[in-house]
Protein backbone atom coordinates (compact mmCIF):
# COMPACT_ATOMS: atom_id res chain seq x y z
CA UNK A 1 0.00 0.00 0.00
CA UNK A 2 2.75 2.43 0.43
CA UNK A 3 5.64 0.88 -1.62
CA UNK A 4 7.94 3.75 -2.51
CA UNK A 5 6.12 5.79 -0.23
CA UNK A 6 8.34 8.47 1.59
CA UNK A 7 7.17 8.37 5.49
CA UNK A 8 7.92 10.61 8.13
CA UNK A 9 7.37 9.19 11.72
CA UNK A 10 7.80 11.55 15.43
CA UNK A 11 8.60 10.11 18.80
CA UNK A 12 10.09 6.49 16.93
CA UNK A 13 13.10 5.57 19.21
CA UNK A 14 10.26 3.03 20.44
CA UNK A 15 6.49 2.17 21.56
CA UNK A 16 4.26 3.17 18.93
CA UNK A 17 6.18 5.03 16.88
CA UNK A 18 8.37 2.02 16.28
CA UNK A 19 4.81 -0.26 15.63
CA UNK A 20 4.05 2.12 13.19
CA UNK A 21 7.60 2.59 11.37
CA UNK A 22 7.49 -1.18 11.41
CA UNK A 23 4.69 -1.60 9.56
CA UNK A 24 5.16 0.67 6.93
CA UNK A 25 8.85 -0.54 6.78
CA UNK A 26 7.01 -3.80 5.57
CA UNK A 27 4.59 -2.29 3.49
CA UNK A 28 7.49 -1.12 1.20
CA UNK A 29 7.70 2.62 2.55
CA UNK A 30 11.07 3.97 2.93
CA UNK A 31 10.52 5.37 6.45
CA UNK A 32 12.59 8.31 8.64
CA UNK A 33 12.12 8.13 12.34
CA UNK A 34 13.42 10.54 14.65
CA UNK A 35 13.54 11.57 18.26
CA UNK A 36 15.01 13.75 20.63
CA UNK A 37 17.85 12.20 20.14
CA UNK A 38 18.37 10.16 16.86
CA UNK A 39 16.73 6.75 17.10
CA UNK A 40 20.10 4.97 15.06
CA UNK A 41 19.99 1.57 16.88
CA UNK A 42 16.02 1.66 16.15
CA UNK A 43 16.42 2.51 12.28
CA UNK A 44 19.09 -0.30 12.22
CA UNK A 45 17.08 -3.18 13.57
CA UNK A 46 14.01 -2.10 11.94
CA UNK A 47 15.26 -0.99 8.50
CA UNK A 48 14.46 2.70 8.84
CA UNK A 49 16.66 5.79 8.98
CA UNK A 50 17.02 7.76 12.21
CA UNK A 51 16.93 11.76 12.38
CA UNK A 52 17.02 14.15 15.33
CA UNK A 53 14.15 15.98 15.90
CA UNK A 54 12.57 18.50 18.79
CA UNK A 55 8.92 18.64 17.75
CA UNK A 56 8.16 20.91 20.72
CA UNK A 57 10.98 23.48 18.29
CA UNK A 58 9.37 24.89 14.59
CA UNK A 59 13.28 25.37 13.48
CA UNK A 60 14.28 21.48 14.68
CA UNK A 61 10.93 20.30 12.57
CA UNK A 62 11.79 22.19 9.99
CA UNK A 63 15.01 20.70 9.21
CA UNK A 64 14.03 17.29 9.75
CA UNK A 65 11.37 17.54 7.18
CA UNK A 66 14.43 19.21 4.95
CA UNK A 67 17.21 16.34 5.58
CA UNK A 68 14.22 13.78 4.61
CA UNK A 69 13.18 15.25 1.35
CA UNK A 70 16.93 16.07 0.41
CA UNK A 71 17.77 12.04 1.35
CA UNK A 72 14.81 10.29 0.20
CA UNK A 73 12.56 12.39 -1.91
CA UNK A 74 8.94 14.38 -1.29
CA UNK A 75 7.43 13.40 1.91
CA UNK A 76 4.09 11.34 1.35
CA UNK A 77 2.80 10.16 4.87
CA UNK A 78 3.80 12.72 7.62
CA UNK A 79 3.30 10.86 11.32
CA UNK A 80 3.01 13.05 14.28
CA UNK A 81 3.30 10.75 17.16
CA UNK A 82 5.99 12.28 19.53
CA UNK A 83 3.72 12.97 22.72
CA UNK A 84 4.37 14.12 26.39
CA UNK A 85 2.25 13.82 29.85
CA UNK A 86 2.79 14.78 33.29
CA UNK A 87 0.37 14.67 36.36
CA UNK A 88 -1.58 17.48 37.90
CA UNK A 89 -0.47 17.46 41.17
CA UNK A 90 -2.40 18.57 44.16
CA UNK A 91 -5.18 20.10 42.35
CA UNK A 92 -6.41 19.95 38.55
CA UNK A 93 -4.65 23.07 37.94
CA UNK A 94 -1.57 22.86 40.18
CA UNK A 95 0.73 21.65 37.85
CA UNK A 96 3.51 24.22 36.49
CA UNK A 97 3.54 26.91 33.47
CA UNK A 98 6.37 25.00 31.86
CA UNK A 99 4.73 21.61 31.57
CA UNK A 100 1.89 23.16 30.60
CA UNK A 101 3.46 24.47 27.98
CA UNK A 102 5.55 21.63 26.88
CA UNK A 103 2.45 19.42 26.69
CA UNK A 104 0.75 22.21 24.20
CA UNK A 105 4.34 22.61 22.31
CA UNK A 106 4.46 18.55 22.00
CA UNK A 107 1.00 17.49 21.42
CA UNK A 108 -0.02 20.38 19.44
CA UNK A 109 2.94 22.77 18.08
CA UNK A 110 4.91 19.94 16.94
CA UNK A 111 2.10 19.08 14.19
CA UNK A 112 1.38 22.75 13.39
CA UNK A 113 5.38 23.14 12.67
CA UNK A 114 4.94 19.86 10.31
CA UNK A 115 1.94 20.78 8.87
CA UNK A 116 2.76 24.55 7.69
CA UNK A 117 5.83 22.86 6.03
CA UNK A 118 4.26 20.07 4.14
CA UNK A 119 0.74 21.39 2.98
CA UNK A 120 1.81 23.89 0.30
CA UNK A 121 3.24 21.24 -1.53
CA UNK A 122 0.78 18.93 -0.93
CA UNK A 123 -1.93 21.39 -1.65
CA UNK A 124 -0.07 22.20 -5.10
CA UNK A 125 0.41 17.96 -6.16
CA UNK A 126 -3.13 17.01 -4.73
CA UNK A 127 -2.19 14.97 -1.97
CA UNK A 128 -0.26 13.86 0.96
CA UNK A 129 -1.51 11.89 4.41
CA UNK A 130 -1.15 13.87 7.83
CA UNK A 131 -1.72 11.40 11.27
CA UNK A 132 -1.42 12.62 14.45
CA UNK A 133 -1.58 10.23 17.43
CA UNK A 134 -4.17 12.11 19.72
CA UNK A 135 -5.09 9.17 22.32
CA UNK A 136 -8.28 8.45 23.80
CA UNK A 137 -7.71 10.97 26.53
CA UNK A 138 -8.21 13.29 23.68
CA UNK A 139 -11.95 12.37 23.06
CA UNK A 140 -12.03 11.28 26.85
CA UNK A 141 -10.34 12.76 29.30
CA UNK A 142 -6.91 11.30 31.26
CA UNK A 143 -7.34 11.24 35.17
CA UNK A 144 -4.78 13.14 36.79
CA UNK A 145 -3.34 14.81 33.41
CA UNK A 146 -5.39 17.82 32.99
CA UNK A 147 -2.74 19.33 30.43
CA UNK A 148 -2.30 15.95 28.57
CA UNK A 149 -6.10 15.56 28.58
CA UNK A 150 -6.57 19.60 27.32
CA UNK A 151 -3.64 19.35 24.49
CA UNK A 152 -4.48 15.99 23.15
CA UNK A 153 -8.37 17.07 22.55
CA UNK A 154 -6.45 20.20 20.92
CA UNK A 155 -4.54 17.63 18.99
CA UNK A 156 -8.12 15.88 17.72
CA UNK A 157 -9.58 19.05 16.73
CA UNK A 158 -6.15 20.01 14.27
CA UNK A 159 -6.63 16.50 12.70
CA UNK A 160 -10.07 17.19 12.44
CA UNK A 161 -8.93 20.92 10.78
CA UNK A 162 -7.19 18.90 8.54
CA UNK A 163 -9.55 16.92 6.97
CA UNK A 164 -12.16 19.73 6.60
CA UNK A 165 -9.85 22.35 5.10
CA UNK A 166 -8.02 20.29 2.60
CA UNK A 167 -9.83 16.74 2.48
CA UNK A 168 -11.08 17.99 -1.15
CA UNK A 169 -7.33 18.87 -2.12
CA UNK A 170 -6.58 15.12 -2.06
CA UNK A 171 -5.04 15.47 1.32
CA UNK A 172 -5.77 12.42 3.62
CA UNK A 173 -5.88 13.22 7.45
CA UNK A 174 -6.29 10.51 10.27
CA UNK A 175 -6.34 10.65 14.30
CA UNK A 176 -5.37 7.51 16.27
CA UNK A 177 -7.30 7.43 19.62
CA UNK A 178 -5.91 4.11 22.08
CA UNK A 179 -6.14 3.70 25.52
CA UNK A 180 -3.36 2.26 27.05
CA UNK A 181 -0.39 1.09 24.85
CA UNK A 182 2.70 -0.99 25.90
CA UNK A 183 5.31 1.93 25.65
CA UNK A 184 8.10 3.57 28.38
CA UNK A 185 5.28 5.93 29.05
CA UNK A 186 3.02 3.41 30.38
CA UNK A 187 5.91 1.38 31.99
CA UNK A 188 5.04 0.59 35.84
CA UNK A 189 1.55 2.86 35.46
CA UNK A 190 -0.86 0.88 37.41
CA UNK A 191 -3.82 2.61 35.28
CA UNK A 192 -2.29 0.88 32.21
CA UNK A 193 -1.14 -2.50 33.48
CA UNK A 194 -4.65 -2.81 35.16
CA UNK A 195 -6.85 -1.13 32.44
CA UNK A 196 -10.04 -3.05 32.08
CA UNK A 197 -10.01 -2.84 28.71
CA UNK A 198 -6.33 -4.10 27.84
CA UNK A 199 -2.61 -2.88 27.45
CA UNK A 200 -1.91 -3.22 23.55
CA UNK A 201 1.24 -4.22 22.48
CA UNK A 202 2.58 -0.55 19.43
CA UNK A 203 1.99 -3.48 16.56
CA UNK A 204 -1.95 -3.40 17.40
CA UNK A 205 -1.74 0.35 17.23
CA UNK A 206 0.08 -0.21 13.78
CA UNK A 207 -2.33 -2.65 12.48
CA UNK A 208 -5.45 -0.18 13.39
CA UNK A 209 -3.87 2.78 11.38
CA UNK A 210 -3.02 0.08 8.40
CA UNK A 211 -7.18 -0.96 8.55
CA UNK A 212 -8.84 2.22 8.72
CA UNK A 213 -6.10 4.21 5.67
CA UNK A 214 -7.64 1.08 3.72
CA UNK A 215 -10.71 1.99 4.86
CA UNK A 216 -10.66 5.88 4.50
CA UNK A 217 -11.76 6.12 7.77
CA UNK A 218 -10.21 9.49 9.84
CA UNK A 219 -11.07 7.95 13.26
CA UNK A 220 -8.39 5.39 14.08
CA UNK A 221 -9.98 2.93 17.21
CA UNK A 222 -7.16 0.15 18.59
CA UNK A 223 -9.28 -0.09 21.25
CA UNK A 224 -12.72 -0.46 20.03
CA UNK A 225 -14.75 0.55 22.94
CA UNK A 226 -13.27 3.97 22.82
CA UNK A 227 -15.98 4.90 20.26
CA UNK A 228 -18.77 3.93 22.47
CA UNK A 229 -17.00 5.34 25.09
CA UNK A 230 -16.96 8.84 22.80
CA UNK A 231 -20.83 8.38 21.75
CA UNK A 232 -22.11 7.70 25.10
CA UNK A 233 -20.18 10.75 26.46
CA UNK A 234 -21.60 12.82 23.45
CA UNK A 235 -25.09 11.97 24.27
CA UNK A 236 -25.06 11.32 28.37
CA UNK A 237 -22.43 13.54 29.65
CA UNK A 238 -23.58 13.62 33.16
CA UNK A 239 -23.86 10.15 33.34
CA UNK A 240 -20.19 10.06 31.79
CA UNK A 241 -19.02 12.63 34.61
CA UNK A 242 -20.53 10.70 37.08
CA UNK A 243 -18.59 7.33 35.66
CA UNK A 244 -15.15 8.85 35.61
CA UNK A 245 -15.64 10.08 39.31
CA UNK A 246 -16.38 6.84 40.59
CA UNK A 247 -13.47 5.48 38.33
CA UNK A 248 -11.24 8.04 39.70
CA UNK A 249 -12.12 6.88 43.32
CA UNK A 250 -11.25 3.45 42.31
CA UNK A 251 -8.13 4.45 41.13
CA UNK A 252 -7.36 6.58 44.49
CA UNK A 253 -8.52 3.16 46.42
CA UNK A 254 -6.10 1.01 44.37
CA UNK A 255 -3.18 3.28 45.03
CA UNK A 256 -3.85 3.55 48.45
CA UNK A 257 -3.78 0.05 49.12
CA UNK A 258 -0.58 -0.35 47.16
CA UNK A 259 1.07 2.06 49.51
Amino acid sequence: MFKNKVVCITGASGGIGRGLAEMFVSEGATVAISDLKAPEETASEIGAHAYECDVSNDASVQAFIAGVQSDHGDVDVYVSNAGVGSGNGKYVAAASNESWEQAWQVNVMGSVYAARVLMPAWIERGSGRFVITASAAGLLNQIGSASYSCTKHAAVSLAESIAIEHGDQGIKSHCICPQYVRSNMTKGMPMAEGSQDGLLEPKDVANALKAAIAADEFMVFPHPVVKNYFINRSTHPDAYLSGMRKLKAKLGRAFQSKG
